[in-house]
């Protein structure tokens, strides 16, 4: 863990370097520690979606819906 003071701060570019080595870094105001700054973790496992598409062909088939059509006779019933 990197120490650094409030005026330690003002270095983005050592503060940047520091955290994209992967360390974290200790803000302290006269030797109290007031904060950290951490890293960003990379999430590990992503979550894999269904197939959509294999779902929809399963349900409806070969059809093709006509939504505009409904739409617009929707829009005459009012």
């Amino acid at each position: 863990m990197v120490v650094t003071n409030m005026r330690g701060l003002r270095d983005t570019r050592q503060i940047k370097a520091w955290l994209r080595a992967g360390e974290s870094v200790e803000i302290r105001d006269r030797n109290e520690v007031i904060g950290r700054i951490l890293p960003e973790t990379k999430k590990a496992n992503k979550k894999e979606l269904p197939d959509f598409a294999a779902r929809r062909r399963k349900i409806f088939g070969d059809r093709v819906l006509p939504a505009v059509d409904d739409f617009v006779e929707d829009r005459h019933r009012w």
